[in-house]
């Protein structure tokens, strides 16, 4: 027998009566009545306000694996499988980095990021001046083929779900290490996967790792697009990144709108060269963070779901079945303290399930110390252990979707949707990201949303445990101090010396002659790019060969 459903009229009376009955103990505890992004959440949702909000559930929420993907971009999301669980793995050398990765395989790993240290992400090799004293500081040094293949030696690539790097000033030039250094080690490309973040505008207004003018960066970054749809079309290559624009002090909504802004740029570019959405679309990745506001985070993913598939849709007349948004997580650092550091476990644990609940692809986890040093051992395998549990033991994956049709859930996923539809209005109107990008614009609007932030900290009204609430005299530290030998500067220059002193000097001067005439010729620099470090060019090398054609951005 069916249930009957009380008339709305008789439910909102009721409704009315009890707000009017517990008006006292429905004020917010301690002032937290909104999100971190601003958004108001009231004491109480209900079927009401999704009336009012106009939503259709047929065609707003739907099911899994069906436009508009609010729910998945599965049916069976992770009953189908895991989301590729992967850890920021790279320090101090190509063989301790090496090491590592190896290390997390055997714990159970199948995809892995590898974190590039400065020198290498701004196209300068060990040896330069300018690189002096960080070489191998944040991510591992990578100034030719022969430090790829230490690497990458004795790792199945073929057996690797999913390879991540943070290039993206250099993301062509990673593209043609991979390439030479798999074939090299006895793996075709076409054998493993890698994905690359590539997305070298947000480093203008976020990370800082840029090297070129912004317009010849969005060209080199689409080289990578145009050369993978031609050539390894399994391959990912680029991630509109919303993650470092969150690090740099952005909210949700201006995340998810900067990143798909850019995205569109790229989208455009490649389109300009002649290939089509039905040739990329497949391959496209928005990286996105997953921060502590739980609720508000399983919502940004489900509206960023949902506002990609429809403008996808619209603005590039791509079929439904090309407008489902993979999208790569990794659980925000700046959130990590540096005063009880082992709170940063517990942090980390509710970010990931953030993720999971919001029904992401990849999620890779921050380590509990990342906020004093790069991850110790101890670390990096809690990290690694926090996912597994997650995946294993707490039944988070069991439905897709699970929190989908929670009225809180629904109300925020609508009021994301329409606040990133309206920041990309704002961006459209400076004319897109490139220019937004260029006139400041979106760095100003970071840096206020920042500044705000900090100063809700500051002033107590955003609590941070252990920080500015509850805290104590004696605060924990790092139990285990990752250290590193003495020397490995010294080494990896003397490592990059040796190469340039055993290669062909002929082949080596005629392929970067290549690599400026493809970059003067508007021709993609991939296949000269890929010569080049065949023969032994080093990074530093081919990056003074394009700076000489391009310039390079001052700020």
């Amino acid at each position: 027998m069916a249930r009957k459903i009380a008339p709305i009229d008789s439910f909102q009376a009721r409704l009315d009566a009890w707000l009017g009955d517990n008006a006292a103990r429905l004020r917010p505890l301690d002032g937290d009545g909104e999100t971190l992004s601003r958004l108001a959440v009231g004491p109480l949702y209900t079927q009401l306000d999704l009336l009012d909000e106009g939503l259709d559930e047929a065609t707003d929420v739907g099911l899994p694996g069906q436009f508009p993907y609010t729910r998945g971009i599965n049916p069976g999301m992770y009953r189908e499988g895991l989301w590729v669980m992967g850890q920021y793995s790279g320090y101090a050398s190509p063989k301790a980095t090496n090491l590592r990765i190896r290390r997390l395989i055997e714990q159970g790993q199948r995809g892995f990021s590898v974190a590039l240290d400065l020198p290498t992400q701004i196209g300068l090799d060990s040896d330069d001046p300018l690189a002096r004293g960080e070489v191998g500081k944040v991510g591992v040094p990578i100034d030719s083929v022969e430090d790829m293949k230490e690497l990458l030696q004795g790792i199945r690539l073929n057996e690797i779900r999913q390879i991540r790097t943070t290039a993206n000033a250099i993301g062509p030039i990673i593209v043609a290490l991979f390439v030479v250094a798999s074939e090299e080690l006895g793996f075709s490309p076409d054998e493993f996967r890698v994905m690359i973040q590539n997305d070298s505008l947000k480093e203008y207004v976020a990370r800082g790792t840029y090297i070129f003018p912004p317009a010849a960066a969005l060209r080199f970054s689409v080289d990578v697009i145009e050369y993978c749809s031609r050539n390894l079309p399994h391959w990912e290559p680029i991630e509109f990144c919303g993650y470092h624009i969150r690090d740099s002090g952005s909210d949700a909504v201006q995340e998810v709108a900067f990143a798909m802004a850019n995205g569109f740029d790229y989208i455009d570019e490649t389109l300009r060269r002649g290939l089509t959405i039905h040739d990329i679309g497949h391959a496209l990745w928005l990286f996105l963070s997953a921060h502590l506001d739980l609720f508000e985070e399983v919502a940004k993913f489900r509206a960023a779901r949902r506002v990609w598939a429809r403008l996808l849709r619209d603005r590039y007349g791509a079929p439904e079945e090309l407008c489902k948004l993979n999208i790569f997580c990794y659980t925000l650092g700046s959130p990590q303290t540096l005063q009880e550091p082992l709170n940063n476990i517990v942090r980390v644990a509710y970010q990931a399930l953030a993720a999971v609940l919001g029904g992401v692809q990849t999620l890779a986890t921050t380590a509990y110390d990342e906020a004093v040093e790069l991850p110790s051992d101890e670390a990096v395998k809690i990290s690694l252990r926090t996912q597994q549990i997650l995946a294993y033991e707490t039944g988070a994956g069991r439905s897709a979707d699970p929190l989908g049709g929670s009225y809180l859930v629904e109300h925020l996923t609508n009021e994301l949707e329409t606040a990133i539809l309206k920041k990309l209005g704002e961006i459209e109107a400076q004319g897109g990201a490139l220019r937004a990008l260029e006139s400041g614009w979106i760095g100003r609007e970071i840096e206020e949303e920042a500044y705000r932030q900090q100063l809700a900290i500051e002033s107590g009204e955003r609590v941070v445990v252990g920080v500015n609430k509850f805290r104590v005299a004696d605060d924990a530290t790092v139990r285990h101090r990752l250290t590193t030998e003495a020397g490995l500067e010294e080494e990896q220059v003397r490592r990059t010396v040796a190469v340039r002193a055993a290669r062909d000097r002929k082949a080596h001067t005629a392929t970067l002659e290549k690599v400026r005439l493809a970059a003067e010729g508007g021709e993609n620099t991939i296949p000269a790019l890929i010569d080049a470090v065949r023969a032994r060019a080093t990074v530093g090398e081919i990056g003074g060969v394009l700076k000489a054609v391009w310039g390079v951005h001052r700020q």
